[in-house]
């Protein structure tokens, strides 16, 4: 019943898209594993273009991205996970996007959701949509306890400081507006995996924009790219630093340039 919902809000949300110009942009490092079923779960019907940027991968992802037809920007060299999102952004900007939609190259996330995440954008509801995991079970598609806990905890912090009401922070899966992405001043933002947060937190500090989300299955599975605990670890201290910075700059103790809207000519 839950899959025959999802397609009958797919289905109207479709009809709401033509005319309007969609682009999927994938900040990529080594998918050539999984890079092709992604592909294959978009729906082509809607989307106008698909940017894949390259963050010098060491098997075939380029060379399958090709094959596949997609817009392809190679760094030259690895600028980070925070930084191939900044070239994603001013790729889809460039070319005209009205809605700009990440989505992990890593099959991890279920593409064919892409018209209900981007269809509250061009309603006019929302200006950023973010593909929840935790609006279902995580657990059923394999997520490990560790990530569950961690990501449970952060989201609960972050809900707090922000003022919101979201399932999670943490996803893979995201909608913008262009208006947001010409606002936000995102090139201030970290090259690593903390880049999201620090998003978050400027178009929270912006005020006057709009944060859904929908429910999205996620795939857990040994293809599938994975921040190990490791490196979890040091992306939730940072995701806390984040947290801090915007509290201080919220009650104008220390005022942080990453949270003040940038100006036509930044």
């Amino acid at each position: 019943m839950e899959d025959q919902g999802h397609r009958a809000q797919d289905a109207a949300a479709r009809e709401a898209m033509a005319g309007h110009r969609i682009v999927v942009v994938m900040p990529a490092y080594n998918a050539a594993q999984t890079l092709e079923r992604t592909y294959a779960d978009i729906p082509h019907d809607i989307v106008e273009r698909i940017i894949l940027v390259d963050d010098v991968s060491r098997d075939e992802t380029v060379e399958i991205a090709k094959q596949l037809g997609l817009d392809v920007i190679v760094h030259r060299q690895n600028r980070g996970y925070g930084g191939n999102q900044k070239t994603c952004y001013d790729a889809a900007l460039e070319i005209g996007a009205e809605v700009v939609i990440m989505l992990h190259p890593d099959y991890q996330y279920d593409a064919t959701r892409i018209p209900a995440l981007v269809e509250p954008i061009l309603r006019g509801d929302a200006d950023l949509m973010l593909g929840s995991r935790f609006l279902g079970d995580p657990r059923a598609g394999g997520m490990p306890t560790w990530k569950f806990v961690s990501n449970r905890f952060l989201t609960a912090l972050e809900n707090f400081a922000f003022g919101l009401r979201l399932s999670e922070y943490h996803t893979g899966f995201r909608a913008y507006s262009r208006r947001l992405l010409e606002t936000i001043p995102y090139h201030r933002n970290s090259d690593d995996f903390v880049f999201d947060q620090e998003l978050v937190a400027q178009v929270v500090a912006a005020g006057g924009f709009r944060i859904g989300e929908i429910a999205v299955p996620t795939r857990y599975f040994e293809e599938a790219s994975s921040v190990g605990f490791r490196r979890s670890v040091v992306y939730g201290l940072s995701t806390l630093r984040v947290v801090a910075r915007f509290a201080l700059h919220r009650v104008r103790v220390r005022p942080s340039p990453k949270l003040t809207p940038r100006t036509p000519r930044d």
